[in-house]
Parts: structure tokens; C-alpha cells; sequence
């Protein structure tokens, strides 16, 4: 049995691509461990603030000092570290626009990536405190971005690598949709995304 987090960041509702591959690594994950619980996460409909001056000053004072000003500001993102905390295995739908993320789920990131909380700094360096967790991603686009011509435009598997190894989830696999807007290639696209999925 596992806790499975699932972060929907799509604003296309069902029909996203990112959305069905996720749900289906959620399946083939349900299957594998039976009795797992599943914690769905809708960033669209959650509506997380983008991080301003007063979050950043909250984040940095000291436990015993927040008021009730602060601590409602820290509360998305103390819910938001909680939720990934209590999972072992984070399912992340993220669709590729304009090469990057949907700034849906960069504000969920920039909520659960603080210092203190998921990482720290010490005579070494940078550790994330995020251990021993599995993460999947669920990546759609509607160009070919895994290789070819375009694929250094793909900024979403770089980064999400990269911020998610910073707080110590190292263990990632990306799973993908794409060419849903080529012509040739979008009848497929889904079925080839779904039959790529193999956990490990």
C-alpha cells in the first residue's frame, strides 16, 4: 500500500493530455500496489497565491514569532509541503506551454521548495530534505520535444529535474504525451504515451 500524491496543473479539465497519462501511471500504480490511497491535488481549482513580499517575509520568521497575519499566508504552502511530506510516490501532470510549465504548478513549487522545510544549508552545501520518495511526471506537448530539432526547447523536464533533486526527490521518470498537434502523430499520441509507462 502507498499514499499517492496526484498534481493536476492543467486548465484543459478532462480532456488534457497531461491529466489522462497522469491517471493512467495513477492506475497502473493502483494495480501494482493494491489498497493505495490516493491525495488529488487540482491546482486550477486550489488557486495557490503567487509568492509576494509578505509570503517571503512569513516564510522567514522564526516559528514563535508569526502572527495570525502570518501564519494564514504560510498555510498554502505548510498544506502544501504536508501533502508531499506524507506521500511516497508524487504523480505531476505538466503539460509544456511555451516551453515551460503552466504557472500553476511553478507556484505550488515555489511554495514547497523553502529553506528549513524541504532543504537546507550547511558547510557542504545545499541537501534536500525530501528522501525516499518515487515521482512521476506526466508530460504532454503538442510538439516532439524528446528529441529533434526542438527538443533544447524543452524546459519543463530540465527544471523539473532540477527543483525536485534540489529538495532531494532524485528519483524521477518522466513519462510523455506528444505530437497531439501534429497531424500525423496526435491519433496515436495518447496510446503511445500510456503503453510507455513502466513503473520502477
Amino acid at each position: 500500500m502507498k499514499k499517492i500524491l496526484h498534481i493536476i496543473s492543467t486548465p484543459k479539465g478532462s480532456g488534457s493530455y497531461s491529466l489522462q497519462l497522469g491517471n493512467a501511471v495513477i492506475e497502473k500504480l493502483k494495480n501494482t500496489y493494491p489498497g493505495s490511497s490516493v491525495k488529488e491535488i487540482n491546482l486550477l481549482e486550489k488557486q495557490i497565491p503567487h509568492l509576494q513580499e509578505a509570503h517571503i517575509h512569513a516564510f522567514f520568521t522564526p516559528a514563535g514569532s508569526h502572527t495570525a497575519e502570518s501564519t494564514a499566508l504560510i498555510s498554502h504552502s505548510e498544506e502544501a509541503i504536508a501533502d508531499v511530506m506524507e506521500a511516497d510516490i508524487l504523480v505531476i501532470g505538466a503539460p509544456l506551454y511555451n516551453f515551460g510549465i503552466p504557472s500553476t504548478l511553478k507556484t505550488w513549487i515555489d511554495h514547497v521548495v523553502r529553506a528549513g522545510k524541504t532543504f537546507k544549508y550547511d558547510a557542504n552545501g545545499p541537501e534536500g530534505l525530501v528522501k525516499g520518495k518515487k515521482v512521476y511526471i506526466a508530460m504532454a506537448s503538442g510538439g516532439i520535444y524528446s528529441e529533434g530539432p526542438i527538443q533544447a526547447y524543452d524546459f519543463v523536464t530540465p527544471y523539473l529535474k532540477a527543483v525536485l533533486g534540489f529538495i532531494g526527490l532524485t528519483d524521477v521518470s518522466v513519462f510523455r504525451v506528444e505530437g497531439t498537434s501534429v497531424a500525423e502523430l496526435k491519433d496515436a499520441a495518447l496510446e503511445k504515451g500510456i503503453n510507455s509507462i513502466v513503473l520502477n
